[in-house]
Formats: C-alpha cells, structure tokens, sequence
C-alpha cells in the first residue's frame, strides 16, 4: 500500500523546471495548494546547478527547452551520484513512439503528458514520494538491451524505475483515450444536432419561399395589369407607386429564386460526371449576352479545362461567376473577363477574373456569407445569395472557394474540386 505524506513530512521541496512562465504558475500553484515547498527554473542548466547545492525531494521538468533540455537533464542527474535517487516526471505531448525510448534511457521515472490532469500529476508525485525506498530494493546493474524500429538500445534504468514509467504511459495512453471516446461521442451528438437542425432550416426556408411566390405572383401580375390598362388614369406620382410595386415584386422573387436555389443545393444528391468547364462558359456567356447584346466586352474562355462533378449543380457556379462578372465590370471603360485554370500544389485551380468594380479584400470572407453585400443595391443590385450558393456547392464537391480583389481594379475568384469524385 502506498504511503501518503502528511505535512509534517514534507521538508524538502519540489523542484520545477519550466521554460514557460505561464505552465510554471500553473504548476507552482497547485503543487503549493498541496502543501508541497516549490522552487522553479526557467532551464536545465540553472536547476542542475541548483540541485547540487540543495537536492530536491522530486522534479518536475519540461523537455523540450533550451540550452539542456529535459532528457539531458534527467541523464546528468540519475548520473551523479548524491541526485540519482531524486524521481523525475518528464512532461511531454508524447507525440513520438521515440519519446519513451529517450525517457528510459535518460532514467525518467514517470511521463505525464501534456494538457496534464491535475489530480493524475498530484497522485503520481504522491506514489513517487512514497515509493522511494522501495526503489532501492530493486536496483540493478545489469544493462538491458532492447530492439526498437530496427535499432539497438541500451536501458540501465532500475527494474522498478523501467516499470513504473511504462505504466504511467500506459496509464496516459488510456486516460487520453477515454477523452478521445468522451470527445467523439461529443461531437457525434453534436454533428447529429447540427445536420438536423440544418435539415429543419433548409426545410423552413423551401417551404417559406415556394408559399410566397404565389401571393407575390399576383402582386406583380395586378401591377403589370395596372400598368396595361389603367395607365392613363394614373397621374405621375400613381405611375411612378405602380412601377415601384412591380420592380420591388421582381427583386422579392429573384430573391425567393436565389434563397430556393440555395436550400436546394444542400440537399441535392451529386451525380458526378466529366465536365468540359470551358464549353460551360461559353454556353453560359452567351445566354448573358443574349439579355444585354448592345454590350461591347472583351471574353476570354481558355479552352480544355476539364473537371468531374455535378453538372446542374456546377452550372449554378459558372452562371454566379460569370454573372458576377458580367455585372460588376458594367460600369468599366474596356470591361474584360477572363476564365482560366492552372496547377498548384497538384490541384487544378480555375479562375474566374474580370476588370470591374472589385472589393477590399480584407472584407473577402464576407463574400461567400448569405445576404451580405459589398456594394450597395443602387451601384449594383442583387440578393447576397448567389456566390454563398457556389461555395456550399463547390464545398460539396470537396473542394474550396476564395476571392481576391482591389476596389476599381477588380476581382479573382478561384476554386478547387476534387478529384476523386
């Protein structure tokens, strides 16, 4: 059975070495709050040099620091003889399989892995302490050579000490598992929640705007009609009411459109097939051309840029994209868009770039937000809608979406879609 230290039995001191001034308060603090004497050090250096005037009873030391870091500390330490008995808990992230290699070569006692549990970190010091002498019943000169990744190891840790440091990884190993579990089971819950939560919005928001097209339908239709036939016993200010009823009923349901579009794309199911993206362009410019065909603007489409996805769906792209950029260069002397792809860390990258109004690009995230507009509905109206739209869709194809712009100097819009679809 273990001892416990009462207070009385505690006259020496801990030692605490640690490069980080905020985990030193941390751990100060608490082993203080435990009754235990603290004295800390900032490297290996100082507390080897400090150890040797004044032992301490345990240390608590950090590894990776600088000028000695904790293995070399631990190494010197369990290598002189009037320190070699002092236990030493090694903090790490425990992030190597090598880790503990270098720990029981070095001659730690005991790991303790980083975020640490405070009430762990209290009851390893305790068993620590109290199994001092029993450490000495199980000392031995004898080197024990292990084979590790191929390579050969020398351990002449004592029996005791080897066993006691492999328990306390494993002891870590399966309370960090138990967090893993509790973390993924959080997150599970949480995922389930979010996805039906979002089911429920994207439901709510169909239903919402398919029962307004009806009631807006005729709202728009009653001030066509108005217009048609009643004009002429309309004075000024009854014209000008009319034609703001009909062009405000034309902005709700474009809105409606683009907000439908966007509940959709969410839940869409993705039929992937070979898209010759370039050939999309041109179809797509041409339909916008077709509104507007006094309009004189220089198109470059580069030819054979090829990707695999969803035509519907990344037809909605190409028609926000390059209606994006058909809109925002209107006001442009000499507008110009042009279409291109290129290779970047092994990933097709397509680019949609035109001459137009741009964006501060600081506000670039803003972009892909719903309703969240840069530019003012007189300069350029329009719903917000539509890029959010082609970044869920380009998100659904496991890729991503990203802008560049400089205001009055115009804007870059790139994506990636995977290409294992």
């Amino acid at each position: 059975m273990s001892h416990v230290f009462s207070h009385e039995e505690r006259e020496g001191y801990i030692m605490v070495i640690e490069d980080s001034k905020s985990q030193a308060i941390i751990l100060t603090s608490l082993l203080k709050k435990h009754n235990y004497k603290v004295k800390d050090y900032e490297n290996g250096i100082t507390a080897l040099a400090a150890a040797l005037k004044d032992p301490p009873m345990l240390m608590i030391s950090d590894i990776v620091m600088p000028g000695m870091d904790g293995y070399e500390l631990c190494r010197k330490v369990k290598s002189t003889p009037e320190l070699k008995e002092i236990p030493i808990i090694l903090l790490t992230t425990l992030q190597d399989s090598m880790d503990i290699i270098k720990g029981l070569q070095a001659g730690s006692d005991n790991f303790i892995t980083k975020p640490f549990d405070a009430k762990y970190l209290l009851s390893r010091i305790n068993y620590l302490l109290a199994n001092r002498e029993l450490r000495l019943l199980g000392s031995s000169d004898l080197v024990l050579e292990i084979m590790f990744n191929g390579q050969k190891y020398a351990i002449n840790s004592e029996r005791k000490q080897i066993l006691d440091l492999l328990l306390s990884v494993y002891e870590n190993a399966i309370q960090q598992n138990h967090q893993l579990i509790e973390a993924q089971t959080e997150l599970q819950r949480s995922n389930e929640h979010l996805i039906s939560m979002n089911r429920d919005l994207e439901a709510f928001s169909y239903t919402i705007s398919h029962d307004l097209r009806t009631p807006l339908n005729h709202i728009s239709m009653s001030a066509q009609l108005l217009h048609k036939h009643y004009l002429e016993n309309l004075d000024e200010a009854g014209v000008s009411y009319v034609d703001t009823i009909h062009s405000t009923a034309r902005s709700m349901a474009e809105m409606i459109n683009d907000l439908l579009q966007f509940s959709r794309t969410g839940t869409i199911n993705i039929h992937p097939q070979p898209i010759d993206l370039s050939e999309m362009c041109h179809k797509v410019m041409k339909w916008i051309h077709q509104d507007d065909p006094q309009r004189e603007i220089d198109v470059k489409i580069d030819e054979n840029m090829q990707l695999t996805g969803d035509q519907s769906l990344m037809m909605v792209v190409v028609k926000n994209l390059m209606g994006n950029a058909w809109k925002y260069t209107s006001k442009t002397m000499h507008p110009s868009i042009h279409v291109s792809s290129f290779q970047k860390n092994s990933q097709t990258v397509f680019c949609f770039k035109d001459n137009g109004a741009g964006f501060d690009s600081s506000r670039a995230s803003n972009l892909f937000t719903p309703f969240v507009r840069l530019h003012s509905q007189e300069d350029f109206p329009g719903t917000g809608v539509g890029l959010a739209t082609a970044k869920r869709i380009i998100e659904r194809h496991g890729g991503k979406i990203w802008a560049q712009g400089e205001p009055l100097k115009g804007a870059s819009f790139f994506f990636t879609i995977d290409p294992s679809l």
